[in-house]
């Protein structure tokens, strides 16, 4: 995490003063279930929630006893001990360092995931306003790169709306996936604590036990939430990518809006850049990064080993911090996207109708040419226009061949653009749900 992409809200899940509020909550609420249970007198349990609840721990106290311990949760244990007292030798009774640690990370894993799910409805609410807005402006489809048949830019905006919608139901899927407790001591035999105890801190937390914990809770499922957040940062790219395309000088269709003061060259003052496109480009990166290593955290040696821990000190944040502040800078560069609905037409025409090549194929084949032939036809009087040489429709209307098949009349309807328009309506109701 560094400040210049990260957002606080996010940002304080990770905090040191946070990951130690949670862990306290995790063992007093597991003295509170102790205590139901017998095991330790109710008056400790009560006596840990008084004095520590409210308390601001001593996050250098910690670090300092951390260096001699050279283990975390035994050095959060003993900070703890000296603000709870005597009392708090009946903390962690028959709980392992996983314990802690694991359903730790899933309380800010699942945390992480409520915020970045608002981040999605961020992008989706300016996706489909936008979309809305230009449902029917024209503009050319594009197919390696090279003209194809026209589309509307409303089309592009939908075909972005319905993949952020996917990517929220699969969030969705992996933040319950990840949401899992894990309470069962050393080997996750629950040999030195009751299961009951887990379901009390997983209710408590807001989780549900983890079927079989083996003492840590299994990483596919973090593999997949991190799998999940890859998936979404690659959309990001996807959509930040067009816009990039679509922003270049000889293209100029939308370009991100550029705000009074703001330069775009350190050298060249006439300068209009897509750096948020290209910052979400990287920022994409970054996040997929961390898919690999939470695929290899799988893989762990019998019962447990920390091998996936210090990937994870990482990764937890670095991902759910860069995807959020992506997102959030995602719906506002397409809230304020600055759209040339003229140069759209312009690009539309620039190739002088070979956009309407397919139709003018299918109209020849309708009217009893075989497809080779319809194809060869519409080729020929293709490839002068591609290299600048005359007009397609009057090339067409010239060839004795054409003619044999098409009257002028029915050449000429072939160019209608708004006929590739005609179940534009149809996909935003696949889409919004509406017309």
């Amino acid at each position: 995490m560094i400040p210049r992409y990260t957002r606080p809200e996010m940002a304080s899940i990770w905090e040191p003063q946070t990951r130690f509020k949670i862990w306290f909550e995790i063992e007093a609420h597991a003295a509170d279930a102790l205590a139901e249970l017998g095991t330790i007198p109710r008056e400790a349990a009560k006596t840990v929630w008084a004095k520590a609840k409210d308390a601001t721990f001593d996050v250098a106290r910690i670090d300092e006893i951390e260096r001699e311990t050279k283990h975390d949760v035994i050095a959060f244990l003993t900070h703890l001990a000296e603000i709870v007292g005597p009392e708090a030798r009946f903390v962690h009774q028959g709980m392992t360092s996983s314990d802690v640690l694991d359903t730790c990370l899933n309380v800010q894993l699942t945390r992480a995931a409520d915020l970045l799910l608002a981040d999605l409805d961020k992008v989706l609410a300016a996706l489909k306003k936008r979309a809305l807005e230009h449902k029917m402006t024209p503009t050319i489809g594009r197919s390696h790169g090279i003209h194809a048949e026209p589309v509307t830019f409303g089309l592009k905006l939908a075909y972005a709306y319905a993949e952020f919608s996917r990517a929220k139901e699969r969030l969705i899927a992996a933040r319950k996936e990840v949401a899992t407790c894990a309470i069962s001591g050393a080997v996750g035999t629950f040999a030195q604590i009751d299961p009951r105890v887990e379901q009390h801190v997983a209710k408590a937390m807001g989780l549900v036990p983890e079927p079989i914990s083996t003492q840590v809770i299994p990483r596919d499922r973090h593999a997949m939430y991190f799998s999940t957040l890859g998936v979404i940062a690659s959309s990001v790219e996807r959509f930040a990518v067009e816009i990039r395309h679509m922003q270049r000088t000889e293209v100029l269709e939308a370009e991100e809006f550029f705000s009074e003061g703001q330069k775009g060259s350190s050298a060249m003052p006439h300068k209009r850049n897509p750096v948020l496109s290209e910052n979400l480009t990287g920022l994409s990166r970054m996040v997929r990064a961390y898919v690999t290593p939470a695929l290899e955290n799988v893989v762990l040696w019998h019962e447990r080993d920390i091998s996936h821990s210090s990937a994870e000190r990482m990764m937890g944040p670095d991902a759910t911090v860069t995807l959020d502040f992506a997102l959030v800078r995602l719906a506002g560069l397409i809230d304020k996207l600055l759209v040339y609905p003229a140069n759209m037409q312009k690009n539309l025409d620039r190739l002088g109708g070979l956009v309407h090549s397919q139709r003018v194929l299918l109209a020849l084949t309708q009217k009893g040419a075989s497809r080779e032939d319809a194809y060869k036809l519409v080729q020929r009087n293709a490839m002068p226009v591609w290299r600048g040489e005359g007009d397609f429709l009057q090339l067409l209307k010239k060839d004795a061949e054409v003619k044999k098949y098409l009257t002028d009349a029915e050449i000429e309807e072939q160019f209608d653009l708004g006929y590739h328009f005609k179940h534009v309506d149809t996909i935003f109701k696949r889409v919004f749900g509406e017309s």
